[in-house]
């Protein structure tokens, strides 16, 4: 009888359950604008049962009135809406916050509440304005620690890029750069100015800093100096918008090398008394300098457009092209590049593909920087043109043969008018990313990144036989290279993402990672052909990075959180025996605003307390092969005679068998702050960094190798500093906004075991003088100098130095360390308002105790150098202060010339108008005028006090530039 009425039951409510269901249509659309939004996902709470609206917006599935729909998109507030009737329209909020707090770190992203490491993120909003050419000028002056500095005013030129302070002696000190996911190779490529420059900067939608060990443990051996990781922008999902943005840039030189005009130098010379001399001085007044530099325009446009195709396949595409001179005559940069990325998403979100391509050719004519010390040294009573020389008539010191003088200085408007030096480079970086939530199990995401990073590089440089020349057979001469690198990237991983009872959340990553370079470069001299030597070059290697990874996240109510990494790398460049690394790092941080006493607080919204320590190793900048034995041809002017022959013979290369991984140890402390609803918020950190089995170039005892020096792990080196970042909105109406950002930091560097002192720091003055030493105890790259004893009227006397150690005699036992290049204290200021329709952003910068040697003045500063070798020779001005006759090593390494560099400068000034609405409601026109390089405080006498390495020698002035341009939206 049960079992006969369980069945009519049964019979009586299955229909009752068809009829419940039906077919639900709706419509989602953004809050903001009205428009519609497709791809949003629309699933039934508590099942993974869905699907996501088309390109209209719209959306059909089944589902029974009271059934919880969630509705989630990114960058949208999820919303949950209960099923009543057959038609749902649901409009949703753009989440500004929530975009805001996502920060990407390594192999995936991370709310920046849940961030336990050093990190700083810095997004477009925020990069500096002005002529932007190189992604690393985008945060200079932006993150505190983080040292950014040009190496000349050169277009496109290279950055040096220093996280906490000197990370080692001869490897790289510059971070790891991470492009959308891919690793970038060491170094830069032949005929290419700057890594980064084929990254239009218009292109990045954000530059993460990964500062501290615990953070940087997951790139392994390559993050021992950090990682900047470089997130590109990518398709919003909605209707296609357009951008058009153009600028035109004035670039003006702004200093020069102070040296002697022509009459200063007439007087030198006169009243030397040396009639030979005087009968050379000539009738101009030249000023080379300006003869070699010039105002200099350059130009930008950019295109791009994003939107949404189909619905699944948010898309955006980018052209770009730059056209940029140098104010060293003959110097160009000219720059066009390509980007696309496509993010289609299958199966209701499970499967996400993203696909990233991006590509740049870039034509370089680089100016001959060897004019910039002939402009210095070229005598300036002399004029550009002489009718009797047999150099195109270029007014050159000639010998008793007809040609150059091998000691005279060329005439430096010959040297930019005459080189021709360029190159090409074409380079492709593009990746494959997938992203699988396994169906049967969504906590778990399956990832594979497949990339390439390709370039290929072509150069010649030209030089005429009109060129001055010391050579009686001189007919010019002919130099090309090629070179080529392909760096090929395979990561595989897995994600477990699971909270449970909203009170534990656990993040998982393992995986697995390959990564290869090879390079190939050819090179062909035509002097070397006309000798009958080998004039063709061919240097072919490849390296291999083998990593296994992996990375657990747990939070505890939102409170407690860890973090424990662990990452195993295997390097090519080292013997199989210490070829693997391992590098764990541990971290910890309490959101002390979430437990009970704070969580009604209306005045702190964001306190997090931070301890981490990690382990990672370094190999950056270390040749290949070098534990092995090699041989390498003789050069060509070291043959072996054999009878009546004579041949180049091989020779083994210098090897070490021992050499092993450097090897950093980081302890970090550090407070996140957040007030008044984020109107102030900051950081402040505080490290310790322990570099073990540094690598440095040393000298080895005789017979011991195949060479005098070889690189070998020699020592230890520490770290350690505070930094501390606050960035505020005083004010806010609905009119006006003013934000101001303003950052610190402080680094001691010194080295702690160094069994054997170290010479570095070569100088131009003498031969194989250097000025610079590591030693125990010091700053790496202290300056090693005699200590100058001046005069009654606190003028330097020539010669004369202090004994030290009071043995009567004047040597190298006599020299201390005096100070070293790199700046105690770095800042960097920033601040922007708005009224209306203006906008106004200012971007300063200082370095406190920095020094500079200035070798410019070193050594052009004595008497004799302006008569000597049967020529005229300017002097620096210097030599007014000095009165120094001969150059003699104990002058040149005075410290007289080591100089307090430190300096504040305002780098950038920026007023802009946007008009919106212009036209119509979807077209909003923004018009700009910035100034770059704008002042320099500094009680350095040299060109200029940012000196990276802190020689200043020959360098290349960065001008200052006007900007005028256009941002058009449309």
């Amino acid at each position: 009888m049960k079992l006969i009425q369980t069945i009519k039951l049964l019979a009586f409510l299955i229909p009752l359950g068809a009829f419940s269901q039906q077919v639900v249509t709706g419509t989602v659309t953004d809050a903001g604008t009205g428009t519609p939004i497709p791809g949003v996902n629309v699933v039934i709470k508590g099942t993974t049962e869905g699907t996501s609206t088309d390109f209209d917006g719209n959306f059909q599935m089944e589902a029974e009135n009271g059934t919880v729909l969630q509705f989630s998109y990114i960058g949208f507030t999820p919303q949950e809406v209960a099923v009543s009737g057959t038609r749902l329209n649901v409009t949703l909020q753009e989440d500004t916050e929530q975009l805001e707090e996502v920060v990407v770190i390594g192999y995936g992203s991370v709310s920046q509440k849940d961030v336990t490491g050093a990190v700083d993120q810095v997004t477009s909003e925020d990069f500096n304005k002005g002529p932007i050419v190189s992604a690393q000028q985008l945060i200079q002056g932006k993150v505190a620690g983080v040292s950014i500095s040009s190496g000349g005013g050169a277009p496109g030129e290279g950055q040096n890029i220093v996280i906490r302070g000197q990370g080692s002696l001869s490897l790289s000190s510059n971070p790891l750069y991470v492009v959308d996911g891919i690793p970038l190779a060491d170094g830069n490529i032949g005929g290419s100015r700057n890594p980064l420059n084929f990254i239009n900067p218009n292109d990045i939608e954000s530059m993460t800093v990964l500062k501290d060990a615990s953070a940087t443990a997951i790139y392994g051996a390559r993050a021992a100096n950090g990682v900047i990781m470089i997130t590109t922008k990518k398709g919003k999902g909605r209707e296609f918008k357009f951008n058009y943005a153009a600028s035109t840039t004035v670039y003006d030189p702004t200093d020069f090398v102070d040296v002697m005009d022509a009459d200063q130098f007439r007087t030198i010379i006169q009243n030397s008394g040396d009639q030979a001399a005087i009968s050379r001085l000539g009738n101009s007044n030249t000023n080379w300098q300006d003869q070699i530099y010039r105002q200099a325009i350059g130009f930008d446009h950019n295109f791009s457009t994003t939107g949404n195709i189909k619905g699944f396949m948010p898309v955006r595409a980018s052209l770009g092209y730059t056209d940029q001179s140098g104010i060293l005559k003959g110097d160009n940069f000219a720059r066009t590049t390509g980007s696309l990325n496509l993010r289609p998403m299958f199966f209701d979100g499970h499967l996400k593909i993203e696909l990233n391509g991006r590509g740049s050719y870039t034509e370089n004519s680089f100016g001959n920087r060897d004019a910039i010390g002939a402009a210095v040294d070229f005598d300036p009573t002399q004029s550009i043109y002489d009718e009797n020389s047999p150099f195109a008539n270029y007014f050159t010191w000639l010998n008793t043969q007809g040609g150059q003088n091998s000691l005279a200085p060329t005439n430096p408007v010959a040297l930019v008018d005459l080189k021709d030096d360029t190159a090409e480079v074409r380079r492709l970086i593009a990746n494959a990313k997938v992203d699988y939530q396994l169906h049967f199990f969504p906590d778990l995401t399956a990832t594979v990144n497949v990339g390439i990073d390709k370039s290929d590089s072509n150069g010649r440089t030209i030089i005429p036989i009109e060129m001055p020349s010391s050579q009686n057979d001189w007919n010019g001469s002919l130099g090309t290279y090629s070179n080529k690198s392909t760096n090929k990237l395979f990561d595989a991983y897995l994600t477990y993402t699971k909270d449970i009872n909203d009170v534990h959340s656990i993040n998982a990553v393992a995986g697995y990672s390959y990564q290869s370079f090879e390079f190939d470069n050819d090179s062909y001299d035509s002097e070397a052909e006309e000798d009958g030597n080998d004039f063709i070059f061919i240097d072919r290697w490849e390296s291999v990075l083998l990593s296994y990874f992996g990375r657990l996240n747990y939070s505890f109510d939102d409170r407690y959180l860890f973090t424990a990494t662990l990452r195993a790398d295997a390097s090519s460049k080292l013997n199989p025996d210490d070829r693997w690394g391992y590098f764990p790092s541990f971290a910890f941080a309490w959101n002390i605003n979430n437990e009970q006493f704070l969580e009604n607080s209306e005045v702190i919204n964001n306190l997090k307390f931070r301890v981490g320590y990690g382990e990672i190793g370094n190999v950056s900048g270390l040749g290949d092969y070098l534990y092995l034995t090699r041989y390498t041809q003789s050069q060509s002017n070291a043959n072996y005679q054999l009878g009546n022959g004579f041949y180049q013979t091989y020779r083994p290369e210098a090897y070490n068998e021992n050499l092993r991984w450097e090897v950093g140890n980081t302890l970090n402390a550090g407070i996140d702050f957040g007030l008044f609803n984020n109107r102030i918020s900051g950081s402040v950190n505080a490290y310790i960094k322990k570099t073990e089995d540094l690598i440095s170039w040393v000298t080895v005892d005789p017979f011991t190798n195949f060479s005098n020096a070889i690189d070998k792990n020699i020592g230890d080196m520490e770290n350690k500093g505070i930094e501390f970042e606050i960035n505020a909105t005083p004010v806010q109406t609905e009119n006006f906004t003013w934000n101001v950002g303003y950052n610190i930091s402080f680094n001691d560097n010194k080295l702690t075991n160094l069994p054997d002192e170290v010479e570095v720091g070569g100088i131009n003055g003498g031969t194989g003088n250097n000025i610079q030493l590591h030693k125990e105890g010091y700053a790496p790259y202290s300056f090693w100098v005699y200590k100058q004893v001046y005069d009654d009227q606190n003028r330097p006397i020539e010669g004369a130095v202090v004994d030290r150690n009071g043995d009567n005699q004047i040597n190298n036992d006599d020299r201390y360390l005096y100070n070293d290049p790199y700046a105690d204290i770095i800042m960097g200021f920033n601040t922007s308002v708005s009224y209306k329709n203006w906008d106004l952003s200012v971007a300063t910068r200082a370095n406190l105790g920095n020094y500079a040697y200035n070798n410019m003045a070193s050594s052009k500063t004595y008497g004799l150098r302006s008569r000597e070798n049967s020529i005229l020779t300017n002097l620096h001005t210097d030599y007014f202060n000095t009165g120094f006759n001969t150059l003699t090593e104990v002058n040149l390494q005075s410290d007289y010339y080591i100089q307090d560099a430190s300096f504040f400068k305002v780098d950038n000034i920026t007023l802009g108008y946007t008009l919106r609405d212009f036209i119509d409601a979807d077209l909003s026109l923004r018009l700009y005028g910035s100034v770059q390089n704008v002042l320099t405080i500094t009680d350095y006498d040299g060109l200029d006090p940012e000196i990276y390495g802190g020689i200043d020698n020959n360098f290349y002035p960065r001008p200052r530039s006007f900007v005028f341009g256009v941002n058009l939206d449309f």
